[in-house]
């Protein structure tokens, strides 16, 4: 107990030194909310998939692997897939319109220059989804360090909850974007090891591959098929997942921080490296973790999502156990930070500069945005302290939220042209509604996401059609948009 704390300890040290370092070169509103657009690919690339990759992926993820078997890994599959179709083609055009598009900082920034919003209702609309779905975001990472401290050290839930949320805020809180940026790169460093070394050691354990397939047969069997028992609803509800990429704000505004279109290319073949490597160790988690479990009947799973830590504190030494188990921490932290920064940048960029503040100096800014990251942390808070909340779970409805009411209005708006303002806010409400009516009933057991895409596709296309002007402002400047996109491609 005394060496894992001290790993611990000791990792959330060197979080908290890159936070005051961060701290230091934070002048402004643009460097607290994107770091000045001045990530170089490498930390472009990890960043996003660190903050992409939250406690569920060593939780929730090898959780659902260790109950339902191989069939699961249709998740990870669905997640490579959507997210290699982000950084091909929503990555580069990102970057490149939100800063030419008045410079926007935020989403809902860039959705009001996009479609020439003089009112800002886009951006209202934006912010309101954001604010809504990011705090039950934001309360999934709260409980899954809550399940690791409470599982590593033993503690009440309510003790393990506070300890996890205020070692998060506080580097966030001080260093904005490149606080959060610098450590994510950190922790997805930390989040490979440990999902390559883990599920070797899980295998020796078990006898090696013959050995642990051989008791799976014998035990389960229908462990170890990818479609036993699959309906076309669970399939396309495992593989739905993908779609969320293209609607994630808190992945989004990595593209938009890149310091430049230049780059692009590697930085997508770093990421998805990375992730491919890391969702493959975490359905080897899960689906061996089962074989695990039979071996040592003396260790009890009661619940399924701690079976990475169950496993590392069994077969490691503490010291090897405190850092792999920091790997969890750092999935954590990494995503709620990123979540908790976008959440409380939209209230300061699109509600307070706006409405409340216009001439604010850039230190009111950058300390507004401190208080609303507390705010939006305490909301989250009091969701998570429910005991019985389920990490996949509040993640499932988050992603599904998101992807649905941002993921189709972002990738139009950067390919076609005719889409007009009322197109997009007729897309990112029909999304969302459809995530919030389709979970709260159920409907066919189909994962929300699949028909939210769908249905905002079509409200966009339609009501962009049905109420499109001839000189609409909005569509000179997409073309003024798409050249000086097409020109910096050129200059690569």
């Amino acid at each position: 107990m005394y060496t894992t704390t001290t790993t611990f300890i000791v990792y959330i040290l060197c979080m908290l030194i890159i936070g005051i370092i961060a701290a230091r070169m934070t002048r402004s509103l643009n460097d607290y909310v994107l770091g000045g657009r001045s990530l170089g690919r490498v930390v472009t690339a990890l960043s996003a998939g660190a903050s992409d990759m939250s406690g569920w992926l060593l939780m929730g993820l090898p959780g659902a692997l260790f109950v339902s078997g191989i069939s699961g890994a249709w998740i990870a599959i669905g997640l490579t897939v959507g997210s290699w179709c982000n950084w091909k083609f929503v990555a580069s055009r990102l970057r490149s319109f939100t800063a030419n598009a008045s410079d926007a900082l935020t989403l809902p920034d860039y959705l009001a220059a996009r479609f020439c919003d003089r009112y800002r209702i886009t951006a209202v609309a934006a912010a309101i989804i954001i604010l809504i779905f990011f705090v039950v975001y934001c309360a999934s990472g709260m409980v899954s360090a809550a399940r690791l401290f409470e599982q590593t050290f033993h503690m009440d839930y309510s003790n393990a909850l506070l300890i996890g949320a205020v070692s998060t805020i506080f580097y966030v809180f001080i260093g904005g974007f490149l606080a959060v940026s610098w450590t994510d790169t950190v922790q997805a460093s930390l989040m490979i090891f440990a999902l390559l070394l883990t599920p070797v050691i899980v295998i020796m354990d078990c006898g090696g591959w013959d050995a642990a397939n051989a008791l799976i047969a014998a035990n389960k069997p229908e462990m170890s098929q990818f479609l036993t028992g699959m309906t076309l609803v669970g399939f396309l509800s495992l593989v739905g997942w993908g779609l969320g990429y293209m609607g994630q704000p808190h992945i989004l505004v990595r593209f938009m921080a890149a310091g430049s279109v230049r780059g692009m290319g590697d930085a997508r073949r770093i990421s998805i490296t990375w992730m491919a490597l890391c969702l493959i160790g975490a359905v080897l988690i899960g689906y061996y973790g089962y074989v695990f479990s039979l071996r040592h009947p003396e260790v009890s799973v009661h619940n399924p999502e701690q079976i990475f830590i169950i496993v590392t504190q069994t077969l490691f030494t503490p010291w090897i156990a405190g850092i792999l188990l920091s790997a969890i921490l750092a999935a954590i932290m990494s995503t709620l930070s990123c979540q908790l920064l976008v959440a409380s940048t939209t209230l300061v960029a699109d509600g307070y500069r706006r409405f409340v503040r216009p001439h604010a100096s850039q230190s009111e800014l950058i300390w507004c945005g401190r208080i609303m990251l507390l705010v939006v942390a305490a909301i989250a808070y009091a969701i998570a302290m429910d005991p019985n909340s389920g990490i996949l779970a509040l993640v499932a409805y988050a992603w599904a939220g998101f992807g649905a009411s941002f993921g189709p209005t972002i990738l139009v708006s950067l390919f076609w042209r005719r889409m007009n303002l009322y197109g997009a806010i007729a897309g990112m409400a029909t999304g969302a509604l459809t995530v919030l009516i389709w979970e709260y009933g159920a409907f066919l057991g189909l994962y929300s996401i699949v028909p939210g895409f769908i249905f905002s596709l079509i409200a966009i296309f339609i009501v962009s059609i049905a109420t499109e002007k001839k000189d609409d402002s909005a569509v000179l400047l997409f073309d003024k948009l798409e050249k000086q996109f097409w020109d910096e491609v050129k200059d690569k």
